[in-house]
């Protein structure tokens, strides 16, 4: 098992590493496997890929990104401005689904409420909002409303993970009540474990997703 400080090491490198960030501005600390971001960045989309930078590194078990996003003088735009752009980003990504959903924009920070029928629409909504420029963080409150009712989801999602290359099925327990699942098990990254929460959503008629999944290198 990896040290604090052979944590902590990995995670400078592996922001280094990464070509699309600027991670000169970015404190790291480790206490028990827990890695805290803090400082700050230059943009949003900066602060989320050194949250990902993180989860990719061995012997991480969560990550606590308390990293602040100042954006330059240049970057800085009007709510009305990013609210635009973002209604615009929502129709390109969700062109049949996305007049379910409504922005808010508050200083630079964009809420997204409404209802999806998938998860990959809340999650695709999000994604397509924090690219336009200006924003300072997002807010995902929309909720899931599937319209097809769950069937055996127990066994679906087991035979999913089976055939995800990504994801050991063997060492990960299903349980289903309705639309609501809770994951248990242990999985040997942090990266596995957001797979693992990925597939279970993607099931069809999943409300409510509890990961329980323990990372375990």
């Amino acid at each position: 098992m990896k040290s604090n400080s052979e944590i902590e090491r990995d995670v400078r490198e592996e922001l280094k590493w990464d070509p699309d960030l600027d991670a000169e501005d970015i404190a790291v600390s480790v206490k028990d496997g827990v890695v805290t971001l803090a400082g700050f960045t230059h943009s949003y989309t900066d602060r989320m890929e050194a949250e990902l930078a993180v989860k990719r590194v061995a012997g991480v078990h969560a990550v606590a990104n308390d990293i602040e996003v100042r954006l330059p003088a240049i970057d800085q735009r009007p709510d009305p401005d990013i609210a635009r752009d973002a209604v615009a980003a929502l129709k390109s990504e969700l062109p049949i689904s996305h007049d379910k959903i409504k922005i808010v924009v508050k200083s630079g920070w964009i809420t997204l409420e409404g209802a999806a029928e998938w998860q990959y629409q809340k999650t695709a909504a999000e994604s397509a909002v924090r690219k336009v420029k200006g924003v300072k963080g997002v807010t995902n409150v929309i909720t899931v409303k599937p319209k097809v009712q769950p069937t055996d989801i127990q066994r679906k999602i087991q035979e999913a993970f089976k055939r995800n290359a990504e994801v050991d099925a063997n060492r990960i327990t299903v349980e289903a009540n309705g639309g609501e699942v809770i994951l248990k098990g242990t999985v040997r990254s942090w990266i596995e474990r957001e797979e693992a929460e990925r597939v279970a959503w993607s099931a069809p008629g999943i409300t409510h997703v509890e990961d329980r999944i323990v990372v375990s290198p």
